[in-house]
């Protein structure tokens, strides 16, 4: 084999691969688009149920096609306190499991059979150009990205396919039985998953390798353990999107790295131990002969793909009764400095992989819109607590909540904008658009919380009186305030429309309550009974909190 021909075999390799990749991308993206919304509220459903977590864990993964893109998404929500980490902990173990059909996919992908699939690109491509629905085009691309995957394989599959007992058969054979120790085989998995962060990507290598007759390693368990160290790799994907994170983003990746590393020196252990385990086991389930498909063999694809399921199934069952334990020591392992462990932060920025899944990010920046709604009235009440207690050092604090306020709203509607460029259904293209104006919203209330400083500076400094009947009826409105911003922030995250009248009627009487204080004001001081001092904190106060209130209430109705 001269050296053009290896270079020509290497180009055809790598050429299948980028097509697979490119295939898996485009699946991805599209399955995900069709379940626009869908997957984070499935994985909201985990609760405290471990079991459940694994399922929908692997149920999420087979929609995204990919155990990162789980985990990433896992790590991003667990980021925004959306998620806790025995849920993540669950849903991590899931992943590993749906990330096991791919194989069984790639598998079938050496058999004649692939010359259906490989015209389902032409049929995808066909849809997405003569049709004006974007359901159909979403559609017709999920069925292209399903022909490149085929046409990745075919390539990979066509450059390894050599003649038993050929020149080219021998040479390659020589390259791969060089290596034949478990621990740098293993090593070699982890390194080319990281590399190309994708598990499947190695998975279809060996198992094109393996299917067109060639040995690694000298065959028996050699493919194996750079299938075992593949799983390790792909983790490399979640610590890196972890890196800048909440320490319990940090904790999920590192629970991630942890469940695969334990159950890779496992199962290293017992396959080093029980050297014809392969033969064994494998063949035992799928002997030679035993499985063709469009007139090939599927043994030796198939024993792979069984392998890959029999180790992550097994991994589940085995550390599913020590979620709590993985949680504990992931906490001991990365520690929280300078901060409480639980001090509310306001975080706007998603992982950059997470933005690539518009409608998971979307979600998150949903999410993270209600966290900072609910910061922006914790700082109103911070402002209104000095205002009844004369406390003007509190306006430093305000300050820095309203500059937090401003660097979210900066950070929140730059990725809004960002994901305006991104393939949205129309659903999603309105919240979009209504997360512009709520995030302007909750500024306001930021710079009404501003306003109440100043009253209470002026309040202190001017030695203005204020009678109890007086504070105890300001009170009552801002009560109701608070009332009125817990049904908005309920309705806001659960886009509950028949809860929008009784935020309009509260809305309404705290209108009432405004214009009562104000008339009862004037009353009183045509009667010589209040300052006419006092008018002007008075009557802003009011207006402030009356203008609070109508804020809250557009951001209810952002859902409409």
């Amino acid at each position: 084999m001269g050296a053009w021909d290896i270079v020509k075999i290497v180009m055809q390799i790598f050429g299948g691969m980028g097509t697979f990749l490119i295939g898996m991308k485009l699946l991805s993206e599209n399955m995900t688009k069709v379940a626009h919304g869908r997957l984070k509220k499935m994985l909201s459903k985990t609760a405290k149920s471990r079991f459940a977590g694994v399922g929908i864990g692997a149920a999420v993964t087979v929609l995204g096609q990919s155990s990162a893109f789980t985990t990433v998404m896992v790590v991003g929500l667990v980021n925004a306190g959306i998620m806790t980490l025995f849920q993540a902990t669950a849903i991590i173990m899931g992943a590993n499991i749906g990330t096991t059909l791919n194989a069984w996919v790639i598998a079938i992908g050496g058999s004649d059979i692939t010359v259906v699939f490989l015209s389902l690109a032409a049929v995808g491509v066909l849809m997405t150009m003569f049709s004006k629905k974007e359901k159909v085009t979403t559609i017709g691309l999920i069925i292209a990205s399903f022909g490149l995957i085929f046409v990745g394989l075919k390539f990979m599959s066509g450059a390894l396919s050599f003649e038993r007992g050929s020149a080219e058969y021998e040479a390659v054979s020589h390259v791969l039985t060089a290596i034949r120790n478990p621990a740098l085989l293993l090593l070699l998995g982890i390194a080319i998953t990281a590399l190309v962060q994708s598990s499947t990507a190695v998975n279809a290598i060996i198992l094109t390798m393996v299917t067109s007759g060639l040995q690694i390693g000298g065959g028996g368990n050699a493919a194996l353990y750079i299938i075992i160290g593949s799983n390790i790799g792909t983790c490399v994907t979640a610590l890196i999107s972890s890196l800048g994170a909440t320490p319990n983003a940090k904790r999920a990746a590192l629970i991630h790295f942890m469940f695969n590393l334990f159950g890779a020196v496992i199962f290293m252990v017992v396959l080093v131990l029980w050297k014809d385990f392969a033969h064994t086991v494998l063949e035992g389930v799928f002997p030679a002969g035993s499985m063709t498909l469009g007139g090939a063999d599927m043994a030796a694809g198939m024993q792979i793909a069984f392998f890959h399921t029999l180790f992550n199934v097994t991994c589940a069952l085995l550390f599913l009764p020590f979620v709590k334990g993985f949680v504990w020591l992931a906490e001991r392992l990365v520690r929280v400095r300078g901060k409480r462990e639980h001090e509310e932060e306001l975080i706007m920025e998603p992982d950059e992989r997470l933005l690539r899944q518009p409608s998971v990010a979307l979600g998150y920046l949903y999410e993270e819109t209600g966290k900072t709604f609910s910061y922006a009235m914790d700082t109103l009440a911070i402002s209104f607590t000095a205002f009844m207690e004369k406390d003007v050092s509190a306006a430093e604090k305000v300050r820095e909540h309203n500059r937090a306020l401003a660097n979210a709203n900066k950070i929140g509607s730059a990725n809004l904008v960002r994901l305006s460029a991104s393939p949205l259904v129309i659903e999603e293209e309105k919240t979009v658009s209504n997360l512009h104006y709520v995030l302007s919203d909750i500024m306001r209330i930021g710079e009404l919380a501003d306003n109440f400083t100043k009253y209470t500076r002026q309040y202190v400094e001017e030695e203005l009186e204020f009678t109890d009947e007086f504070l105890g009826l300001i009170r009552t409105m801002f009560e109701n305030v608070r009332r009125l911003y817990t049904l908005s922030l309920a309705a806001f995250l659960s886009r509950d429309k028949n809860a929008l009248g009784e935020v309009d009627r509260l809305e309404d009487e705290i209108d009432a309550e405004r214009n009562d204080l104000v008339d009862r004001h004037i009353k009183r001081l045509n009667e010589g009974k209040c300052k006419p001092q006092n008018s002007s904190v008075f009557i802003s106060l009011v207006g402030n909190l009356e203008r609070a209130a109508d804020h809250i209430n557009y951001i209810a109705h952002s859902i409409e």
